[in-house]
């Protein structure tokens, strides 16, 4: 098969969660013999035309230059080159700004979208904006030819509002297996008494839910809220809680190996993702040993079922923080660990990925 990756900036990953899948099942596909290509922002830092097997094709991004609105200009400029090229399969990673530009795709290739979360949700946008997400997603269901949900709440999403069926493939990570304790010392915490919050500076992530209720239970122990903080909101929590010495913003950590020793060693991992499918950050708890508090939705729900402690305002916060005794939850730890070496590891999403490309070309 000769088959195109879509919707991210581009592989070897520095950014996100779609450009370390594009990045794993790109490498799995070559290594199956298949022909892959990766569109690559023009200024990616990889600036090589092959990686692991893997062609790369650099297109102009101006994101840089002009902020948001690159993305729409670079998602063109991938798709008009895809035209070029006669790809059995092109799959899009997200829709947001490509959509669009849907029109364009090559009539001859199979389309697959992942169709990401409900960004339409997110508070972070204006009213036009959510808007304009909302005739994003009816385009990008419109013009494609197979979808795949992440999350079985997405999946059930789609179903409801639009009769189309769409295939669950989850989101995946890698085990962690050498923790360092030493490592700690960087950050001035101790193992297991120490709380965690990794999460983007955005309302629907609950980091203000949560830290309500921790200020409120006067808990002694640190957490460490992860994340670049260096927006409005970030700003305004930073501001609100700046007399709470227990409560320590680090900005974002980008380091792998720290971060998985961050969750390894932490006392309560919080998640508060509200909007979307499967979290990448959650899967990557899971896989790290952390006891997992999470926000109340269907999404966490979906992953964790009852292997976790949920809450749904600040109180649910406080009492939690006053009442889990790390010790007493191996078996949920263990079990949520096994949970990725079952269901979530990539061995198994790239398989499934594989299974619907042969699916679509039958």
């Amino acid at each position: 098969m000769k088959i195109a990756i879509l919707g991210t900036r581009g592989i070897p990953n520095n950014y996100g969660g779609f450009e370390q899948f594009a990045e794993i099942f790109a490498v799995y596909l070559a290594q199956q013999k298949h022909h892959v290509y990766v569109y690559n922002s023009h200024n990616h830092v990889f600036q090589e035309k092959h990686y692991k097997g893997v062609n790369i094709i650099h297109q102009y991004d101006p994101e840089n230059k002009i902020g948001s609105a690159g993305q729409f200009i670079y998602d063109l400029n991938c798709i008009l080159d895809s035209r070029k090229r006669n790809f059995d399969i092109i799959l899009q990673l997200g829709y947001t700004s490509s959509s669009i530009w849907s029109f364009l795709l090559p009539k001859k290739s199979i389309i697959i979208t992942n169709m990401d979360g409900l960004e339409w949700k997110r508070s972070k946008y204006s009213k036009i904006t959510q808007r304009f997400l909302k005739f994003a997603e009816k385009k990008a269901i419109k013009n494609s030819d197979y979808l795949v949900a992440d999350s079985l709440g997405i999946k059930q999403y789609l179903e409801d509002k639009y009769h189309i069926e769409a295939t669950y493939i989850a989101y995946g990570a890698e085990l962690f297996f050498e923790p360092k304790e030493d490592l700690l010392s960087q950050y001035n915490v101790k193992k297991n008494n120490y709380n965690l919050l990794i999460a983007r500076f955005e309302p629907e992530n609950n980091i203000e839910v949560i830290l309500d209720g921790i200020a409120d239970s006067q808990d002694d122990k640190i957490i460490l809220v992860v994340g670049n903080n260096d927006n409005g909101y970030g700003n305004y929590l930073k501001k609100k809680f700046y007399n709470h010495q227990n409560i320590r913003f680090t900005g974002g950590i980008y380091n792998k190996e720290h971060l998985d020793n961050l969750r390894y060693f932490s006392n309560l991992y919080f998640h508060g993702h509200s909007v979307g499918g499967t979290n990448p950050s959650l899967l990557e708890a899971m896989a790290a040993k952390s006891l997992i508090v999470a926000h109340n939705n269907q999404f966490n729900r979906a992953i964790l079922q009852e292997k976790a402690f949920y809450f749904s305002n600040a109180a649910d916060i406080k009492h939690l923080i006053k009442t889990i005794k790390r010790e007493e939850q191996q078996e949920i730890i263990q079990h949520n660990f096994d949970e990725i070496l079952q269901e979530f590891n990539w061995n198994k999403i790239n398989e499934s990925y594989l299974r619907l490309f042969e699916k679509s070309l039958q």
